[in-house]
């Protein structure tokens, strides 16, 4: 009952946390948004449409946890809703390449006829950016590393400080300089930086969907491992995969002709030692006949 508390209570937190994140992201998003269309800035234009993907992302973060918090609402789902939170996460980055090249295009067309951009106002919704910015990545940093959902707004808010930092230089060389084409190049370079990010997020996601091993599970090291049990003569049907980040499986059967219950123990242990708490084994004599099966959960 505890451990149940205990994840409940993290989920209330990663929810709240989340709802003050989107509002002060709203807030501002309105604001550069305005700003933008009312001065000619691509630069800016650039960081509110990274901003408007920081709200969808936050959004669909929090639709997703919500829905793996109801868990499974039907036997035809047996793994409840947790998969939400990686379909999620491509959305995300296929909104982040769309703004991206949409960006790119844009800054393109402005290349020998760039458009006279007010300095003064880029320096105040830059610096108002930098600090929503911050305290949103204060909210969501411990967050990020329990959900792929949130890691994914956590991600685009990160990104989307450097763009603020971006448009602040922006414009102050303009207010200095005067010179036309740094609104043009930090657009681009917003562009850039986000493009990279957008896609390791959908290579993140994409190998959970896949059902790849997880990255940091050397899969013929733990095969070795479970062959290296004492009375362990075989290890076949070796299954490791991702539901979720944090959430690894694990499936395997050991041939062995010793003690199954001894042997099943043993193997939980070598298990447990790499993180694979959630673990299905089965001991079968040499002979191939079923002899013991354990399904250990402590999600």
């Amino acid at each position: 009952m505890g451990a149940g508390h205990d994840h409940s209570h993290g989920q209330d937190a990663r929810v709240s946390r989340m709802l003050i994140a989107a509002a002060i992201l709203t807030g501002f998003f309105v604001l550069e948004l305005t700003t933008a269309l009312m001065i000619g800035s691509i630069a800016l234009l650039a960081d509110a449409g990274h901003m408007l993907t920081d709200l969808v992302a936050m959004f669909m973060g929090l639709t997703a946890v919500l829905l793996a918090r109801k868990g499974s609402a039907s036997p035809a789902r047996t793994y409840g809703w947790h998969r939400a939170e990686v379909f999620t996460a491509v959305g995300n980055a296929v909104l982040l390449l769309g703004v991206a090249a949409f960006i790119l295009y844009e800054a393109f067309e402005r290349l020998g006829d760039a458009p006279d951009v007010p300095g003064v106002p880029m320096i105040v919704v830059a610096s108002a950016g930098l600090i929503a910015n911050f305290v949103v990545v204060l909210l969501l940093r411990s967050q990020s590393q329990e959900s792929l959902a949130v890691k994914g707004a956590y991600m685009e808010v990160v990104a989307d400080t450097v763009g603020s930092i971006g448009v602040l230089i922006a414009g102050i060389v303009t207010v200095t300089t005067r010179w036309p084409y740094a609104d043009v190049v930090v657009a681009v370079f917003v562009a850039l930086w986000v493009l990279p990010r957008a896609f390791s997020l959908a290579r993140s996601a994409l190998r959970i969907l896949s059902e790849s091993s997880p990255a940091h599970i050397d899969v013929d090291e733990l095969r070795a491992a479970l062959c290296a049990v004492d009375g362990v003569s075989e290890v076949h049907d070796l299954h490791v995969w991702t539901l979720v980040p944090g959430k690894d499986v694990v499936t395997a059967h050991l041939t062995s002709s010793d003690d199954s219950a001894r042997v099943l123990d043993d193997a939980r242990a070598v298990l447990a030692a790499r993180g694979l708490d959630h673990a299905t084994v089965q001991v079968e004599p040499p002979s191939g006949a079923a002899d013991c099966n354990c399904e250990s959960n402590n999600w």
